[in-house]
């Protein structure tokens, strides 16, 4: 689509639940903070629910709605899909689109299995050869400390990396009477704690290094195996409540992960730290604005880690924000995504991260699951090894 206004494209989201907000909110504002080659235009919002959908296209401001996301695949005036439904569908409403020539944004994790994540990303390949664009959702790669930390590593300010230390912390299913919900069944998410939380900390660490996982050795456990269905029984767990692994990477550096929904007063814990020969750095999401750099050159006396503040407008991201020492938000990240998103788009270039990213992260994912399902043996990941190429681009 085309206007006076510039060149447009035509954003058919699928889910309006809690992705489904976030990723319309930045939808609808990012041209007005960056200088976008296209401006999106809300199309289409798919959901099951007519009465549900149509009250939630009112609230973000979808022009239409539709109940079967094949027939959102199909509209002419959607030229970009973006996928925010649970992990059963997304292979199946992502090759559709990309077949149908329409570019896709996926919500992490890609897929619920590797087999479903390796037919997402050959069909992201073939279509890459016709135009047609991809892009996995880790929104955190889109922190500007996190994209900050990246550049440091990637500069050499840290050295060679040796430790890796990623937790990702929350608490909301603490309370053993919270409800089922989907995220609780393998069918609907493929995992738990694993795939809702540990794909972004796999993600964000391989991309800051700039290494890929080769190996691991994992438990995972299930704290409460029946919640109340809403409907007068109880409902059964089928996924993890938390899963913890140990982990090598292609430079030789060793890792710890750990992802859970039981650490009380952790709300939204994303922390990342990584040890190397020249320094170290730590990152800690509800502290979103800030990175901690130690540099081991310091004098003893004098020595200690010490506060970036990432709001300067020399950082990526920053740019189009508020003066610095104004803080950014979670859901600036998501802008930050799409303007990625749209930018390679215009400038015909593949974006990052790629389905092929997301393929090695659900790798990691299924190995993790091998290795707890065999007593934390350890368990390579498929397709990495120590002279596999760096993870993929910012």
């Amino acid at each position: 689509m085309s206007s006076a206004g510039g060149e447009r494209i035509g954003v058919g989201l699928v889910g309006h639940a809690f992705m489904g907000a976030v990723h319309s909110h930045a939808w609808r504002n990012v041209h007005r903070i960056f200088d976008t080659p296209l401006t999106p235009v809300l199309a289409a919002l798919g959901g099951r629910d007519e009465a549900k959908t149509k009250a939630a296209a009112a609230k973000y401001g979808f022009a239409a709605v539709e109940t079967d996301w094949r027939d959102l695949v199909a509209r002419d005036d959607v030229g970009l899909v973006d996928v925010c439904t649970p992990g059963d569908s997304h292979a199946a409403i992502a090759i559709a689109a990309l077949e149908a020539g329409k570019h896709v944004l996926c919500e992490k994790p890609l897929a619920n299995t590797v087999e479903e994540a390796e037919r997402m990303a050959v069909a992201a390949r073939a279509a890459a050869t016709r135009g047609v664009r991809s892009m996995v959702a880790f929104n955190y790669r889109r922190v500007p400390a996190l994209a900050h930390a990246r550049k440091l590593v990637g500069d050499g300010a840290l050295g060679e990396v040796r430790h890796v230390r990623a937790t990702y912390l929350q608490d909301w299913l603490s309370d053993a009477a919270a409800p089922m919900t989907w995220r609780l069944r393998k069918d609907k998410a493929g995992s738990g704690a694993l795939g809702d939380l540990g794909a972004h900390i796999v993600d964000a660490a391989q991309f800051v290094t700039g290494e890929l996982i080769t190996g691991v050795s994992a438990l995972t456990n299930t704290f409460v195996k029946h919640r109340p269905d809403g409907n007068g029984a109880q409902g059964e767990v089928t996924v993890d409540d938390t899963a913890l692994f140990l982990a090598r990477f292609t430079g030789g550096a060793v890792a710890s992960f750990e992802a859970t929904r039981y650490a009380l007063g952790r709300k939204n814990a994303m922390r990342l730290e990584i040890n190397g020969t020249k320094a170290s750095m730590a990152f800690d999401f509800e502290s979103m604005n800030e990175l901690w750099w130690h540099d081991g050159a310091d004098p003893g006396t004098e020595a200690g880690f010490r506060r970036i503040l990432v709001t300067e407008p020399g950082h990526r991201y920053l740019e189009g924000w508020w003066p610095p020492g104004h803080g950014l938000g979670y859901d600036h990240t998501f802008t930050h995504e799409v303007a990625d998103f749209l930018a390679a788009i215009g400038a015909g270039t593949d974006p990052a991260p790629s389905f092929d990213d997301g393929l090695r992260v659900q790798r990691v994912l299924h190995a993790v699951e091998t290795s707890a399902a065999d007593e934390a043996r350890w368990t390579p990941v498929a397709g990495t090894t120590a002279s596999t190429a760096t993870a993929g681009g910012r």
